[in-house]
């Protein structure tokens, strides 16, 4: 590979990792409070299982579609596009919600444009970079999206603490800086691909059997994964529902998986992806197990981290490895695939949760651990077969 063809696969990288930035600036500004706003406007636990499952069980039936029209049409850029600028509507409308249905609807919208995207970026990077060097660029990318995240949160953690701000003024500046998010996107280089006619079943049916084997796996972990925010309310049941300190516990998680995102996809570029994702699986379900039990504030700050911990080991290499099995002209199909079984079984997941909540916050932790342990058993048995060339 020449020295020109690096650095135009590191600019396009580095520029889908600004627009992760900013765009996760914008979105982690609203998430730490989301579930709290969600219970003041009438939500409760399983309210919030459900917004949190089905905000992303609506969005993947896109993203298999997205990342399949972005392998026929042979253009994967203008769904950055859209994807991009759904979210930021979203936004403009969220802090004038009155009730948890608007709040449903909204988020919907918001992760739908989430769907768009997420295939055909995520192939855009797989297109720009080896086998060999893919951990790095989706590691990359991850720890600047992480890095978006921990200023967008920091940034939500200042308008609460130093200006009093409530949530309608920090939505709203949430969502201007969503709409910044777009400007990058106009200097991304997509690789050309030639277009392919085949229907989105004939598509799938050619992805590998290896493949299919490791969607299971990833669902499998996938369905215990739920979402954070119910971290979040373990938080606030042990400070005291004191927002402020809850806000820099999610900081806190998002400074480690920043951190730790690139390491993690150079060691598994180096030793195999397979190797860390049993870690990472592994990770997960310890702290789940530790979250069910009773602990101390100190303890609490300790989870936090080693969530963002397996945030980080699990995240990016997850991608990398669906993007190793299959060639260029079906990677968008493959990841799309990917992320839509993840995405519905992250709707199981949030219901699921939703309902042990309300019976004991312990229940919880301990389905998403067992599922997190099954994940590694499935693991184990899985026999990686790259069928593209690298």
């Amino acid at each position: 590979m020449s020295s020109q063809t690096i650095q135009k696969i590191s600019f396009n990288v580095f520029l889908l990792g600004l627009v992760s930035l900013l765009a996760d600036v914008s979105s982690e500004m609203i998430m730490p409070l989301l579930p709290i706003f969600i219970l003041s406007v009438g939500g409760s636990g399983i309210i919030i299982g459900l917004i949190g499952g089905l905000e992303e069980g609506i969005a993947s039936t896109f993203k298999v579609i997205a990342g399949y029209f972005s392998d026929r049409l042979g253009m994967r850029k203008i769904f950055l596009v859209f994807g991009y600028l759904i979210p930021a509507l979203s936004r403009l409308f969220l802090p004038f919600s009155a009730t948890w249905q608007q709040v449903l609807a909204l988020r919907s919208a918001d992760r739908t444009g989430k769907g768009i995207r997420t295939a055909p970026r995520d192939a855009i990077i797989a297109d720009c970079s080896t086998t060999e060097c893919r951990g790095r660029a989706f590691g990359l990318h991850r720890a600047m999206d992480t890095g978006g995240a921990i200023a967008g949160s920091v940034i939500a953690f200042l308008c609460i603490w130093f200006f009093a701000m409530d949530y309608s003024r920090i939505f709203l500046l949430a969502a201007a800086v969503a709409f910044l998010a777009l400007l990058p996107v106009a200097f991304v280089k997509e690789a050309k691909t030639e277009p392919r006619k085949r229907t989105l079943i004939a598509s799938i049916s050619e992805l590998p059997k290896p493949f299919r084997f490791y969607l299971l796996i990833a669902a499998a972990f996938a369905a215990g994964n739920f979402t954070y925010m119910f971290f979040i309310l373990r938080a606030l049941d042990l400070f005291g529902r004191s927002i402020a300190i809850t806000v820099l516990l999610y900081v806190w998680f998002n400074i480690i998986y920043s951190m730790f995102s690139l390491p993690s996809g150079i060691l598994s570029d180096r030793i195999g992806r397979k190797k860390i994702l049993l870690v990472g699986y592994s990770l997960f379900g310890i702290t789940c197990m530790l979250f069910a039990v009773p602990q101390s504030p100190i303890l609490l700050i300790i989870l936090f981290g080693l969530y963002g911990l397996s945030y980080a080991v699990i995240e990016g290499n997850q991608r990398a490895f669906a993007s190793d099995f299959v060639a260029q002209d079906l990677r968008g199909t493959a990841l799309g695939t990917f992320h839509t079984i993840i995405g519905f079984s992250t709707f199981l997941s949030g219901l699921i949760a939703g309902v042990l909540w309300d019976s004991g916050h312990w229940l919880s932790f301990t389905y998403g651990a067992l599922m997190a342990f099954s994940a590694v058993v499935l693991l184990l048995f899985l026999k990686p077969e790259r069928t593209e060339a690298a």
